[in-house]
């Protein structure tokens, strides 16, 4: 009996092709788990992975399925599945996100596990991952650097730079209690993918789903996995030096802290101490070496611009909460009702007047001297310190009004 099969639009315009066996078996028993991979001209390994998926499933009593996102492969790969009973969803906007959320959009398994279809990671042995799920875990993320990673599977700058750097950084930035943030075989409960509300269309969408789930608090663990070499001819999607700065990037802008806040303290702290050590005379280090006025102006300016990234951090602080991209935080809720526009614009112009003050005795002196020449080194330790009170003052008004703006639509 010829095989048919049916095509249906899901969300977000993506055709969804299917086997009438498929849909009858998902009647007549619920799907617990959809094993989704990308692809893109994969077919010499896309039938050896689905194949170890099944058999997996079928030799564990799993009902699931297998979803392929296919992102305009020109292989034959689509058919290639569809005859071994997988369910291809054709994803026309390219990038391997792309490609996963197409696929893990229209699944239907209570749990999914994803991974790469280029026989790289281990189908025949899904079990781990299934069972925490089955405990109530929320991500379930492989460890390849405990599984194991075998000769030639993982290029030794990877293995040794790229992945455990930016692993750390993951770490740091979020208190992510992952050790191998980019390892491509995972699973999670469907359900969750719509509080994650997942971006990213490229490689960096390994890293997007790792930290929200963490910034949402949900339940993670990892299980060791291993690492194979592909099997594939060709050279792989990935690009190592843009990839994993679209992964820097990324890490970078879901931490305003990082990015902004930490940054701009330092450089406002290390500022105020130099500041504070010039402003009564020239500091003498090493009996030789002495900072004066100059080092004074550069202090001024650490001042200026470590406010500005803190100012800069609490916008977008702000500005992601409001989006959506960000879970609001109590103390910080504290903080900004505390903060309200008229506090701002009472420290603003506080500050604003203590520069309007240092500028006014500079006139004085200058006119003590009858407007005539002055002596530098005395009088721009009044003048620099003037002019960044002013700066930060208009700066602090300002800053108050945007922040103001940002937080107009706040319930």
């Amino acid at each position: 009996m010829a095989k048919s099969y049916y095509r249906i639009v899901g969300r977000s315009g993506i055709n969804i092709y299917f086997r009438n066996s498929c849909m009858q078996n998902s009647e007549n028993k619920p799907i617990e788990l959809s094993v989704v991979m990308p692809c893109l001209n994969e077919a010499e390994t896309i039938e050896v992975c689905i194949r170890k998926a099944f058999g997996w499933m079928e030799n564990n009593g799993v009902s699931g399925e297998v979803v392929i996102g296919d992102n305009g492969s020109t292989d034959g790969s689509q058919k290639m599945a569809e005859a071994l009973g997988a369910r291809v969803i054709a994803v026309p906007r390219k990038g391997y996100g792309s490609a996963l959320m197409g696929a893990i959009d229209a699944s239907k398994g209570k749990y999914v596990i994803m991974a790469d279809s280029d026989d790289s990671y281990d189908f025949s042995n899904l079990s781990p991952f299934i069972e925490e799920l089955r405990k109530g875990r929320d991500l379930v993320m492989g460890n390849r650097f405990k599984g194991g990673i075998q000769p030639g599977a993982m290029p030794p700058l990877h293995r040794y730079l790229g992945n455990p750097v930016l692993s750390f950084i993951g770490r740091l930035f979020f208190n992510c209690p992952v050790g191998d943030f980019h390892c491509g075989l995972r699973g999670f409960r469907q359900d969750i993918v719509s509080l994650l509300d997942l971006k990213t269309t490229g490689m960096e969408f390994a890293s997007e789903m790792v930290v929200k789930a963490t910034i949402f608090k949900l339940d993670i663990t990892e299980v060791p996995t291993t690492l194979s070499k592909d099997g594939r001819t060709r050279p792989p999607h990935l690009r190592t030096w843009r990839d994993g700065w679209r992964h820097l990037r990324f890490l970078l802008i879901y931490s305003p802290r990082w990015l902004f806040l930490y940054p701009g303290l330092f450089l406002m702290l290390v500022g105020l101490i130099l500041s504070l050590m010039i402003i009564q005379g020239p500091l003498g280090m090493f009996n030789h070496i002495y900072f004066d006025t100059n080092t004074l102006l550069y202090a001024g300016a650490f001042v200026i611009v470590g406010y500005q990234a803190v100012s800069f951090g609490i916008f977008t602080r702000a500005y992601a909460v409001q989006a959506g991209f960000l879970p609001a935080k109590d103390s910080l809720t504290k903080a900004f009702d505390l903060v309200t526009l008229e506090v701002g614009l009472i420290i603003g112009i506080l500050i604003l007047f203590a520069g309007i003050g240092g500028t006014f005795y500079s006139l004085f002196l200058w006119e003590q001297s009858d407007f005539g020449q002055l002596e530098y080194s005395k009088i721009l330790r009044i003048v620099i310190p003037s002019v960044v009170s002013l700066i930060i003052g208009l700066q602090t008004i300002l800053s108050s009004f945007l922040l103001s703006v940002l937080s107009v639509n706040k319930k």
